[in-house]
């Protein structure tokens, strides 16, 4: 039952808006100038008058119908409004791949590339966290949160994170760094960083390339000082060819204490970010925070094996990237080498 026109938000355009709307544009009145008669903003004019069934050139401007657009309206405005997860084959993929830990933005590219021509097996990434967050919606089921990457049921304002860092002898900073790496044109650079378990006695290093978003997670077997970093991460870089190692950006972690040694032994330069500056590794940040899926925070990173590392790296490489045009890194990567044929994995060092 539609509310009564008085007690409708004044969000919603009123029958009255729509019909001075209809007026004018009829009239050859432009959408600027409508929405400043109305009191509207442009935006609000220009969807009204595209929903309305308007079409643009001189011969449409009879086609704006008021009150079909007041009903379309109204209709919309019906609650409760049917779920989109009602549709159980939507909800079984959906569910499916929140599995194998894609994000919303992900599922919702796919199903898009998949079914083109069936809009009942579209939906917005938006749509998909709200059924989450809502408990579940239609065939999705309520606990499906724990398998995003903040694993939450609820929403969470953001806060800034802190790491402590110590002063590292004879650091390169990021303002030094070749111009060719912001703009990744140029394939061979990485950022990394650790993600640390439970009291901080525990990490994996990570490695991701900035081109491709390629992933490389180091195994750091009884601790993550200095020289046990070192080692896992010359073992990591050694495992690539030479047109793929040229930079490492990295925070001002005295965990890099030994940089010099791991620039004498792979020619790979060095680079620091600024304190507290985590955007200026963001590519590497992002996917920490994918990691934390599978290494959630507060928890004893030393039992996981390098199998287990090599094993989690694979199925991340494997998730298709919207900022690649759909494919994966595994597949970006696999471009980039010379010998296409062989397989692409990823190492743990």
């Amino acid at each position: 039952m539609p509310l009564p026109e008085a007690e409708r938000s004044r969000r919603y355009l009123s029958l009255e808006e729509r019909l001075q709307i209809a007026d004018l544009h009829l009239g050859g009145t432009g959408v600027r100038a409508i929405a400043a008669l109305v009191g509207r903003s442009a935006a609000t004019i220009s969807r009204e008058l595209a929903r309305g069934g308007s079409k643009t050139g001189p011969q449409a401007r009879t086609k704006y119908a008021p009150y079909a657009a007041q009903k379309q309206a109204e209709l919309r405005g019906r609650r409760p409004k049917a779920s989109k997860f009602d549709h159980s084959e939507l909800a079984f993929l959906v569910q499916k791949k929140l599995c194998l830990k894609w994000s919303p933005e992900q599922i919702s590219d796919h199903l898009a590339a998949v079914f083109p021509d069936r809009q009942e097996m579209r939906v917005s990434p938006e749509a998909i966290y709200q059924a989450l967050y809502g408990g579940g919606r239609g065939d999705l089921r309520g606990d499906l949160h724990q398998h995003l990457r903040t694993g939450r049921a609820i929403r969470h304002p953001r806060r800034p994170a802190a790491k402590n860092s110590g002063k590292i002898p004879d650091m390169t900073m990021i303002s030094e760094r070749p111009a060719e790496v912001e703009d990744r044109a140029v394939p061979g650079h990485w950022e990394g960083d650790l993600i640390l378990g439970s009291h901080c006695r525990s990490a994996i290093a990570t490695l991701v390339e900035r081109q491709t978003r390629f992933t490389m997670l180091v195994h750091l077997p009884g601790d993550h000082g200095a020289i046990t970093v070192r080692e896992g991460l010359l073992a990591a870089i050694k495992t690539l060819p030479e047109h793929l190692v040229k930079t490492l950006t990295w925070d001002q972690g005295t965990e890099l204490a030994q940089h010099r040694q791991i620039t004498l032994a792979t020619t790979i330069a060095i680079y620091f970010c600024d304190p507290h500056s985590p955007w200026q590794r963001g590519t590497n940040e992002n996917t920490n925070g994918l990691l934390r899926q599978y290494f959630p925070k507060g928890t004893d990173l030393s039992v996981h094996s390098p199998e287990r590392l090599l094993e989690v790296a694979t199925e991340l490489n494997n998730r298709p990237r919207k900022t690649l045009g759909g494919s994966t890194p595994a597949e970006a990567m696999q471009r980039l080498l010379s010998e296409p044929e062989k397989p692409i994995v990823a190492t743990t060092g």
